[in-house]
């Protein structure tokens, strides 16, 4: 799948909010926000108005950024959040929040979605005993995720865990720190997703 490769940063400069993907580095004075709060660019600091369709396509854009996924495999998740029961837009965002890298990320085993997508591609997690090193994995009510019993001894993974404690843990998952583990609860509701995301707009770029 084609993967953004340039900076990091100027991903949140162009959506103008912090989209933590960098991890701790977006808590700190470092962060290109912080620093420089405007597009990137030539004429980043012209700040245009933009049209519906504009809009509707900066709140796909950021959505995909936040999670990490591709076009081709945001699609693919809006197709099946229209075919479930319920509201699509809250179907899109309770799919994209059951992807293993981010509840790899929710539990704190990774400080970014990015790393923790890393963690998983390089088998470091099993699910329910077995190991899974696809980061797409969409994980069920009942799965306990745990760092595989060889990767126990991960330094960064104990440093991550130290740098997120103060970091809530959503109310549909169960950490447990001395097993590094955790266990899905429920899947996410719309009231448990803290990202500022207009899902709406997505739902309305896509059914035009």
């Amino acid at each position: 799948m084609a993967r953004y490769k340039d900076e990091q940063c100027r991903i949140c400069r162009r959506e103008g909010q912090k989209l933590f993907l960098k991890g701790t580095r977006c808590y700190s004075d470092k962060c290109s926000i912080a620093r420089r709060n405007y597009a990137p660019g030539e004429h980043g600091q012209r700040r245009s108005k933009l049209s519906e369709y504009g809009t509707q396509l900066r709140e796909k854009q950021k959505t995909k950024s936040y999670y990490g996924v591709g076009e081709k495999q945001f699609r693919k998740y809006f197709e099946m959040a229209s075919n479930k029961k319920g509201v699509t837009g809250e179907n899109l965002l309770q799919i994209l929040e059951s992807r293993l890298d981010n509840v790899v990320y929710r539990l704190g085993f990774g400080t970014s979605r990015a790393q923790a997508r890393q963690f998983v591609t390089h088998a470091q997690f099993e699910v329910n005993g077995k190991k899974v090193n696809i980061p797409s994995y969409l994980v069920k009510p009942g799965d306990v995720i745990t760092v595989r019993e060889n990767k126990k001894d991960n330094g960064t993974i104990k440093i991550n865990i130290e740098e997120t404690a103060a970091r809530p843990v959503p109310e549909w998952l169960e950490k447990d720190i001395k097993k590094l583990s955790g266990k899905v609860v429920r899947l996410a509701s719309r009231e448990d997703i803290d990202l500022p995301i207009e899902e709406h707009l997505i739902v309305e770029l896509y059914s035009k």
